[in-house]
């Protein structure tokens, strides 16, 4: 990462970290979030053999991945589904841009797609005289707002209500100001129904793209994704070249892990399955259906045996949901496409390592994003191989250490030789936390000083099992 962008990165950090109201925006989110998600997995046990399951399906998925790409291109192709590829961001916008300039497009509504953010496709169009419009309530906010999504399933998880009720009020000609939720909802479909009938695309995302069947599965509460594949006469399916999975089999499991890891729900509202355009004696569906499928650095990943891992995800967000970082900063703060631990290990592997490489410093290694991936992505070792890669250029075999990094490297094996002379350090810290400096060099950068607690662990498990004694002996 430049030290530009690691400056401008520091700048985005600090004004979350001193926005009130954003912290407490996302502080809320998160627990119910949590909250919902606990509440759907009672049973450890089950929940662990779940995801056993959802992590050997996508195993599975990713090292057939080039033979289920051709096997869904085919199945697509024989059911009347125009498949593009895509190898970077531009090449994408160019296909889309080319199918609506055969249509003689000027408005195109868009359902959920994250890979559309990726490759900036609303600006992208805006350029060429084409309006893109979200449908999705969330998207349709942070697009009202002229932002970025905060958040891959909730993007505009960072505001309340109070802000989307002048957000609406401000924007949107003849709105009143109110805070009644359903009365919002209400001015927002209001606005969505009027373009859906004269829009000329339709743009959604693709959750699962299954080769045995060639079928797009789309999941979404709002129904603005049926919408936006249907009524327009064309649908663009944009999706990773990640997104497919073998057999129609392998679906209900993961939906199961998506659906309950996302939001807290048993299935969502809507479940799309599509394979083809409208056929003769149908009333409805578009007349044309193209699917693009993006690359964009992924063989890159596919390529590498530890970072082929990352491809395993299935955009649920639970590792945001379950980050004290991303609860503190918000999604803004990483001034990424995705942000939290996913987004620490894939944008650096989309946009390159000087770029984002050091979004991976907003991580404590706390191992939270690695336990509650329901598909077994090992978050945290991949963030310290980013660490690790990012340092690479400055590592060589020549270089040496200085005579003080070697004197602490050896009082530091010293101490965990001897425990004798550990517990004593331990004591002595313990009691000695006012003469720490409130500065420690490039650790104190980015960090609080760290301050031992004020016993030992030592001390308060004898505490512990001395309390237990006398509480036997009453």
């Amino acid at each position: 990462m430049s030290q530009d962008s690691r400056d401008r990165f520091k700048v985005r950090i600090h004004e979350a970290l001193g926005d009130t109201e954003l912290r407490q925006n996302f502080r809320g989110a998160m627990d119910f979030l949590t909250g919902k998600r606990a509440a759907m997995f009672p049973d450890a046990d089950a929940l662990e053999k779940l995801r056993t399951q959802g992590a050997s399906i996508r195993k599975r998925a990713l090292a057939k991945l080039p033979d289920l790409l051709e096997q869904l291109e085919n199945r697509c192709t024989s059911q009347g589904i125009r498949v593009h590829w895509a190898e970077t961001a531009d090449e994408a916008n160019r296909i889309i841009l080319g199918i609506a300039q055969q249509r003689k497009a000027r408005l195109m509504v868009k359902g959920k797609s994250m890979v559309s953010e990726e490759i900036d496709l609303n600006h992208f169009m805006a350029l060429q005289g084409i309006r893109c419009l979200e449908s999705d309530m969330g998207e349709y906010i942070v697009q009202l707002a002229e932002e970025t999504p905060s958040h891959i399933i909730m993007p505009a998880i960072h505001k309340n209500t109070a802000q989307i009720a002048r957000l609406f009020h401000e924007r949107i000609p003849a709105t009143d100001y109110t805070e009644d939720v359903d009365a919002l909802i209400g001015i927002g479909r209001k606005v969505l129904r009027e373009n859906f009938a004269s829009a000329d695309i339709g743009l959604s995302g693709v959750n699962f793209a299954i080769a045995e069947t060639g079928t797009l599965c789309l999941v979404e509460n709002e129904g603005n994704g049926r919408m936006c594949t249907t009524v327009p006469p064309v649908h663009i399916a944009l999706t990773g070249i990640e997104k497919v999975i073998e057999k129609l089999d392998d679906l209900p499991p993961l939906l199961t892990l998506l659906t309950r890891s996302a939001t807290g729900q048993a299935i969502t509202t809507y479940v799309n399955m599509i394979s083809a355009p409208r056929q003769p004696g149908e009333k409805d569906g578009p007349e044309e259906v193209h699917l693009i499928l993006l690359d964009n650095g992924r063989s890159g990943m596919f390529a590498d045996a530890e970072l082929k891992e990352t491809l395993a995800c299935i955009r649920c967000g639970a590792c945001m949901n379950h980050c004290p970082v991303y609860t503190r900063i918000g999604g803004h703060a990483y001034g990424s496409t995705y942000p939290g631990p996913i987004g620490q290990v894939l944008m650096p592997r989309l946009n390159g390592l000087d770029k984002d490489g050091n979004l991976a410093d907003a991580c404590s290694l706390n191992g939270a994003c690695g336990e509650a991936c329901p598909v077994k992505i090992p978050l945290p070792d991949l963030i310290r191989r980013v660490r690790t890669d990012r340092l690479a250029p400055r590592t060589t075999s020549t270089r040496t250490q200085s005579w003080l990094e070697k004197q602490l490297w050896r009082a530091w094996l010293y101490l965990y030789q001897h425990p004798p002379a550990y517990r004593k350090l331990t004591w002595l810290g313990a009691r000695t936390q006012a003469l720490i400096p409130k500065r420690l060099g490039l650790w104190t950068k980015t960090r609080s000083v760290p301050l031992p607690a004020a016993e030992t662990l030592h001390e308060q498990m004898r505490q512990h099992q001395l309390r237990r004694r006398e509480s036997r002996s009453e």
